[in-house]
Parts: C-alpha cells; sequence; structure tokens
C-alpha cells in the first residue's frame, strides 16, 4: 500500500478552501495548472510511499502512540506558496510547533516499524492545490492567496491515508484517497 500520514481538515475548512480555490482557477494561466481536487486537501505529516502488509500491524501500534502522546492544537490554512515552479500551496497558520511535532513522530514511528523512509527534511506544513503542466509562473496564484485566512480548528486526529494513484492515460484521472486508520490526540478520544 501507498500510505501517507496526515492531518485532514474538517468539511467546512476544505469548503473555503474549496471557495479559494474557484477564484484561483479563474486567474491568467490557470489553465497551465493540474488543480488538486477536494479529496486531495490535507497535510501530509510523513510520506511513507510503498509499505509491506506485514509492517502494517507495527505501524498501526506506533502511530496510536504518537497520536496519544501529542496535545490537541488549533490550525486553519493560511496563506499559500510554491515549490519551484512545480506546486502551488495553501499553507496553515496556529499551532505549527505542535504540527512539526507530530510531523516528527509520524515519521519516526515510520522508520521505528521498518518502513524505509526518505531523508528528513525540514518540515513545510502545505495543502497542495495544483501542479504545473508546463513551468506556469505561480507567483500571481501565491499573491491571491496571501490575504487568505481560513477558519480555525482543533487538530484532534492524526490520520494514516492510502492513495491510489490515477490510472494512467485516463483523461482527468485523479488520485483516490482513503483513510485506512486514525488515531485521537491525547485526551480528545
Amino acid at each position: 500500500m501507498r500510505l501517507f500520514a496526515a492531518v485532514l481538515p474538517p468539511p467546512a475548512q476544505l469548503t473555503e478552501v474549496g471557495h479559494v480555490v474557484d477564484r484561483l482557477r479563474g486567474l491568467p494561466g490557470a489553465e497551465g495548472l493540474r488543480w488538486t481536487g477536494r479529496p486531495g486537501w490535507h497535510f501530509t505529516l510523513a510520506f511513507m510511499g510503498e509499505v509491506d502488509d506485514e509492517l502494517l500491524p507495527e505501524l498501526h501500534e506506533r502511530l496510536a502512540r504518537a497520536a496519544h502522546r501529542t496535545d490537541p492544537f488549533p490550525l486553519r490554512v493560511h496563506g499559500g506558496g510554491h515549490f519551484g515552479r512545480r506546486a502551488l500551496w495553501a499553507g496553515a497558520a496556529g499551532g505549527l510547533d505542535e504540527l512539526r511535532l507530530l510531523a516528527e513522530r509520524a515519521d519516526a514511528a515510520a522508520r521505528r516499524s521498518g518502513v524505509p523512509m526518505d531523508e528528513h527534511r525540514r518540515y513545510q506544513a502545505h495543502l497542495t492545490l495544483a501542479r504545473s503542466r508546463d513551468h506556469t509562473d505561480l507567483r500571481p496564484f501565491v499573491a491571491a492567496l496571501a490575504s487568505f485566512e481560513g477558519t480555525r480548528w482543533q487538530v484532534s486526529e492524526l490520520a494514516l491515508v492510502r492513495s491510489n494513484l490515477p490510472v494512467r492515460g485516463v483523461a482527468g484521472e485523479q488520485p483516490r484517497y482513503e483513510t485506512v486508520g486514525s488515531w485521537p490526540l491525547k485526551g480528545a478520544g
């Protein structure tokens, strides 16, 4: 299974992001972007890639422990940025230290479970909105996101999500995401 640990924004916050994306899609150059859909809007904490089935029981146990050791914290979708000329994203504000800590704990849980993880890099909270097809200039989109202030919510859960890649050659096909496990943060369950 292709897996990642994530924080999933609640439906009301996803609706807010949807309104912003609708406006962004009307900007010049938007046709050069491949827009992600609501099911793909999440804050990835630790991308694990392909995980062998025999590692899942220990991975679940360790992720449960990571969640139990982390206090709930406030978060909101806020502003945006880009990774080079390839990805446009919305950012986060609020409990960023707690979000980073949860990301570190999810990464450590995967490593200790035997999941071969990529090299560790500084965590950047982001929710991917679009990917560039042809090196579209993303700066106007980032400028349009600059004033976005989503409504705050309390993060109370760590999710393990399965990513099913799109079928090659099928126009408009998007990755499909399925939550395969979730654990309440300390005192939230």
